[in-house]
């Protein structure tokens, strides 16, 4: 199967596998080669659309799979920490920032901050906007993950906003990294990642179960401080990047194959350097799977998150990765 990977890094802009990750190139013109690229997004309406963020600049795009970036709409002043396309509306694009959520209803043509209910302070200085997402059968609940700052839900496609409110015990359950959707039957289930690892919402948010995983032997940290979340083929698979801290020393992916009950700590070819970051999957490319740790490292497998192969090919700081079909 044909495919390309993205990697958005800190510090050295955007890069671009077409051999499934055989070879990268540095994107030299549109995105600054010494930019910070915290987020990335492929269009599920136009084959070969791709969206990235540039930090304090704005949104790229890419109409040819990652050729050629161009900015697009209002330029956004703060830093962006994640990208969302709405699946049932093609002009409709929301931006995470540091704090709050921006959207465009044109297709990019311009951005507007909206008014939301993530606070401007939370314990760790600036919330960060780590995740958008707008719910595939109903375009108008839209739901944002902030970190440290919980999890933040509008009903009306992204005009007004509400706090789902305490997620678990303490206040770092709020700070939340990883946020995804899991079809569950005719249900709706939600999953966030924490420093204090995964939880699961039956009921759209009133309450949560959350399951800690076991911590690194031979780290200070005691914890599996857990960051991305998937759930990408309805079989039940489940993936949580994991790690001592952040950016941590050590890293490891945890995967389930019952929708979350039990968890299985995966081999990896070679011992991640520090704590497992961000996943990638594609509806169109069943099975297929890239992971990244914080300090450069890329896997993919292609069976599923059975097994996996490490790139040759590393970076400085990895912050978003994407796939796309060729």
């Amino acid at each position: 199967m044909g495919y390309r990977i993205a990697v958005g890094t800190v510090g050295s802009g955007l890069w671009v596998s077409y051999d499934a990750g055989g070879k990268f190139r540095h994107i030299p013109r549109g995105v600054d080669a010494e930019s910070n690229c915290r987020a990335l997004a492929v269009s599920p309406h136009q084959p070969g659309e791709l969206l990235a963020a540039v930090d304090r600049v704005g949104v790229f795009r890419s109409d040819d799979n990652g050729g050629e970036w161009r900015p697009i709409g209002t330029p956004i002043p703060s830093d962006i920490w994640s990208l969302a396309f709405d699946p049932n509306d093609p002009d409709r694009i929301f931006v995470g920032t540091r704090p709050g959520v921006y959207r465009s209803t044109d297709r990019g043509e311009t951005f507007h901050e909206l008014t939301t209910s993530i606070p401007e302070r939370c314990p760790i200085g600036v919330p960060r906007t780590t995740n958008v997402v707008v719910d595939p059968s109903d375009s108008s609940r839209v739901w944002a993950s902030v970190e440290v700052a919980g999890l933040h839900r509008s009903d009306d496609g992204g005009d007004t906003w509400t706090s789902i409110g305490r997620l678990g015990p303490s206040e770092f359950h709020e700070d939340v990294h990883g946020f995804t959707l899991r079809a569950a039957g005719d249900a709706t289930q939600l999953l966030v990642t924490s420093p204090y690892g995964v939880a699961r919402s039956d009921d759209d948010g009133a309450t949560w179960s959350w399951r800690e995983f076991d911590a690194f032997p031979g780290t200070k940290s005691g914890i599996a401080y857990s960051r991305c979340v998937r759930a990408p083929w309805n079989d039940g698979t489940v993936i949580v990047c994991v790690g001592d801290y952040i950016p941590g020393g050590v890293g490891a992916l945890e995967v389930s194959r019952d929708g979350g009950e039990t968890w299985k700590r995966t081999d990896l070819p070679t011992k991640p350097n520090s704590t497992m970051y961000w996943l990638a999957v594609h509806d169109d490319l069943p099975g297929v799977v890239v992971a990244t740790s914080v300090f450069g490292q890329v896997y993919v497998s292609e069976d599923h998150a059975h097994t996996w192969r490490k790139l040759d090919r590393e970076f400085g700081e990895i912050r978003a990765v994407c796939i796309s079909p060729d």
